[in-house]
């Protein structure tokens, strides 16, 4: 089942997508009261899809699947491309830093280049959407913690990523955690490792490669996370970008306003933002 998180009339509800329409959940809440819900919903949810109409996307604007939720998380030097173009070792432990809620950012909607900076980029990743969750989590009860899986754009501020070893603030820039359209929930992917993605810039192909090249597949992820602390319904884990970053080009290619980036994810759907300069 695809979920969305969508706006139209001035409302924000929660709605499933079935082909180019999308229907309400007729549940009042945001995604994260349905995701803390789903065994209870599930059947609702999936006989009002089969019986419903709605009304076409087209008519209405997706927001970010999950608006607020309560932790994002993103694993940094998970491919081995991405990792070779850094000049860096293989990590032998998860690189984890955080993403601030500010940054999040709806699918379609324009990515700020933030006043004084020119050293922004793309990051295509995988975002999966937690679930049951819970702490302690064995790699092999891992898939049934997760809930779903989107699209997402780790977009980066590199110039203040790397001035110091802390990444998180040069990751939490507004705006710069688009993700979308919608969830597909975890059923429906199936194996969340055999997935291709790929980001263009202005339709130039810069990413192509398939989670199958994760180093620490999402399983360990849930694994190493749960350790520390207790996963909870809808937070948020963007699993790792592969080679072909703007700042690993000779010479660099950093965004500037007007460019388009689209991230796309086989089973999944793409998201697309314009670049801007803010205000």
């Amino acid at each position: 089942m695809k979920l969305a998180t969508y706006t139209a009339n001035g409302q924000t509800r929660t709605g499933i997508v079935v082909g180019d329409n999308i229907v309400d959940t007729g549940i009042d809440g945001t995604m994260i009261d349905l995701i803390r819900d789903w065994e209870r919903l599930k059947p609702e949810l999936e006989a009002k899809a089969a019986v419903e109409g709605g009304v076409p996307l087209s008519s209405v604007k997706l927001e970010a699947p999950v608006q607020r939720p309560g932790k994002i998380f993103a694993i940094g030097l998970n491919y081995a491309d991405h990792i070779a173009e850094s000049q860096m070792a293989t990590p032998e432990r998860q690189v984890w830093f955080t993403k601030a809620q500010t940054s999040v950012n709806g699918p379609y909607d324009p990515i700020e280049i933030a006043t004084g900076t020119m050293t922004a980029d793309y990051e295509v990743e995988l975002v999966a959407i937690v679930g049951a969750g819970g702490k302690h989590i064995a790699p092999s009860d891992a898939p049934a913690a997760i809930f779903g899986y989107c699209v997402g754009n780790d977009v980066t501020e590199r110039m203040w990523q790397h001035a110091v070893p802390q990444w998180s603030l040069g990751k939490s820039f507004d705006t710069h955690a688009p993700m979308g359209p919608w969830i597909v929930t975890a059923d429906e992917v199936g194996n969340p490792h055999t997935l291709g993605l790929r980001c263009f810039v202005n339709g130039e192909k810069r990413q192509d490669s398939n989670t199958a090249h994760l180093v620490f597949d999402i399983w360990q992820q849930v694994e190493h996370l749960s350790v520390g602390m207790t996963l909870e319904p809808g937070d948020i884990l963007f699993t790792g970008t592969p080679g072909g970053i703007g700042a690993a080009m000779d010479p660099r290619q950093f965004l500037k306003p007007g460019d388009v980036v689209r991230c796309e994810i086989d089973g999944i759907g793409a998201i697309e933002g314009t670049m801007k300069a803010e205000g």
